[in-house]
């Protein structure tokens, strides 16, 4: 009778490690770690562009013209690259 438990218990732990290998195979294969490495380089993108605007507010509060202009174009360059047209 122990070896029925011993044997129905080894296949259920060989069965529940299958599901979890094809879970991170799915994540790592089936687009799921590339799915999230694209949303965190977004986040970077739009936070690369915050922080342009901020620098622009800086600059157009202290700098002259020529600063201002210059922060301007960063400015419009981060929203360029993280393609945020608003």
């Amino acid at each position: 009778m122990s070896d029925k438990k011993e044997v129905k218990q080894s296949t259920t732990s060989a069965l529940v490690t299958l599901v979890g290998m094809g879970a991170l195979a799915y994540w790592f294969f089936g687009g799921g770690l590339e799915h999230q490495a694209n949303n965190t380089l977004l986040d970077i993108q739009n936070q690369v562009a915050e922080d342009a605007v901020t620098q622009y507010g800086i600059a157009s509060r202290n700098g002259n013209k020529m600063d201002k202009c210059v922060q301007a174009g960063l400015v419009t360059a981060a929203f360029l690259q993280a393609k945020n047209e608003a």
